[in-house]
């Protein structure tokens, strides 16, 4: 079986979840012993660049130029296009939405859908976002569609009314923290840590919110937010209107060493999110041993399963009640632990690869 990936995440993204599910997924596809190449005639993927076994049709361009992302995108789509019709795969499996389509009749396409936040809380995204109707394109052409859990899979058959036998669930695998360098504290004060983008449905205000409102909290613990870019002027406004002072609440960005330093010692990992598609960062702090605080919604429970303390992420008083719960109890944050460690092995890129083999043959 010959399957080939399109450039479009590889165009659009430097680094990202997206683009590095390809790249294990491509990896492990391969030790199969499928014939797998991505076609990325001029991509500026920092995954891709370091992938050095032949598989990858194209050269690493990066920086791209100012305001260059989308005629960039397009060069690669007409590029692409045309070496992948020559090469005749079996399967195109398409990296992101597009409004075109990438195979010709011989072939067949896939394409994978992370989530339908687009859908579900339109008021988080500009007007002009034109992501929902490429979305729609491409999952109505598509022959098969994988989404990256139930929930999402739920969401997707509820609002575009398709087949359910053209949906399957490829649940994602995650990536190890491999060759952490000795066990060193970042923060020399206990922390409840917080990972990722912190606007809109992230949920972020209600977590702190959440942390000031407990003068216990707020006396024994930092809250430090990891990645996401440097406290915007309004979050610091509401940490000022809250009580919060400057010692209370950290931004701190970097790569994946310093990310995993702070999971393997923080007092917990805390999840708020209204909505994910998959949710990767509780498995990550699972693997490192840190219990994990979760919001009760969409995803989360199915892949966390009872390796978490959830909570309702519309309220503040739940979200307080579910840290304190876990912070305070030794007993319980050890039991957590135990938890995860069992709960992140039914996640992996092997399992990820022999799912999505089995819905390409159910594809041809």
């Amino acid at each position: 079986m010959k399957i080939a990936f399109d450039p479009q995440i590889f165009s659009l993204q430097a680094y990202g979840g997206i683009s590095r599910y390809y790249i294990n997924l491509s990896r492990e596809l391969r030790a199969s012993g499928l014939t797998v190449r991505t076609f990325a005639p001029l991509h500026r993927n920092e995954y891709l660049a370091k992938v050095d076994d032949g598989s990858v049709s194209g050269r690493y361009w990066s920086p791209y130029p100012p305001k260059t992302t989308r005629p960039f995108l397009l060069l690669n789509q007409v590029l692409a296009a045309r070496r992948i019709a020559q090469w005749e795969p079996d399967i195109v499996h398409e990296t992101y939405y597009s409004r075109i389509r990438w195979t010709s009749s011989k072939s067949r396409s896939v394409v994978t859908v992370y989530d339908m936040i687009h859908e579900l809380y339109p008021q988080y995204f500009a007007r002009w976002d034109s992501t929902v109707a490429a979305k729609k394109k491409a999952v109505m052409r598509a022959d098969h569609v994988l989404c990256i859990s139930e929930s999402t899979r739920n969401d997707l058959l509820n609002l575009y009314g398709i087949e359910s036998r053209k949906v399957s669930v490829t649940h994602l695998g995650y990536d190890a923290f491999l060759n952490l360098s000795e066990n060193r504290r970042i923060v020399d004060h206990p922390y409840i840590l917080y990972v990722g983008q912190r606007g809109g449905y992230k949920n972020f205000e209600r977590l702190v919110r959440a942390f000031a409102s407990s003068d216990r909290l707020v006396s024994d613990f930092s809250l430090v937010a990891f990645g996401g870019g440097t406290f915007s002027k309004e979050e610091r406004e509401l940490f000022v209107s809250l009580n919060l002072k400057s010692d209370h609440c950290h931004q701190i960005s970097g790569g994946d060493e310093l990310l995993g330093q702070l999971y393997r010692n923080a007092a917990c990992f805390v999840y708020p999110s209204l909505y994910e598609g998959f949710g990767l960062p509780p498995l990550e702090a699972m693997s490192l041993d840190c219990p994990v605080i979760s919001s009760n919604t969409s995803s989360m429970p199915e892949v966390i399963g009872d390796a978490a303390d959830f909570f309702d992420p519309a309220s503040v008083e739940s979200i307080l009640t579910a840290i304190e719960n876990v912070v305070y109890s030794p007993s319980r944050s050890q039991d957590l632990i135990h938890r995860g460690r069992r709960r992140v092995k039914l996640f992996t890129w092997k399992r990820c690869a022999e799912k999505t083999l089995e819905a390409y043959r159910q594809c041809l």
